[in-house]
């Protein structure tokens, strides 16, 4: 697959997943209505300020972006930030949950 393919349907992917339309991821990063549409349709790609403004809209870093072998890297930031109240005792609890369902 080529790397702009990947980018188009990476975004969809996790646009998708965040349960947003093209219309209105457009318009909450300061878009016309279209612009999500125009990158998804393979019209254009987003410049590397947009590509950092897509990965921080879907709260992920680059890295999870292009890491596909997380599905849902959204809710595993969600996950992960969670974690990061947690005391030693209850995130060993959570691992060992964790290990049961898998």
């Amino acid at each position: 697959m080529e790397y702009a393919d990947y980018i188009r349907n990476r975004i969809t992917q996790l646009r998708i997943a965040k349960d947003v339309s093209e219309y209105q991821m457009s318009l909450d990063l300061g878009h016309s209505k279209s612009y999500i549409q125009g990158i998804s349709s393979g019209r254009a790609l987003p410049s590397m300020n947009e590509f950092i403004s897509i990965c921080e809209y879907f709260e992920i870093t680059p890295q999870e972006f292009f890491n596909d072998g997380t599905e849902n890297p959204i809710l595993i930031q969600k996950l992960i930030g969670a974690a990061n109240n947690l005391s030693d005792s209850d995130i060993e609890l959570l691992l060992e949950i964790i290990h049961r369902f898998k």
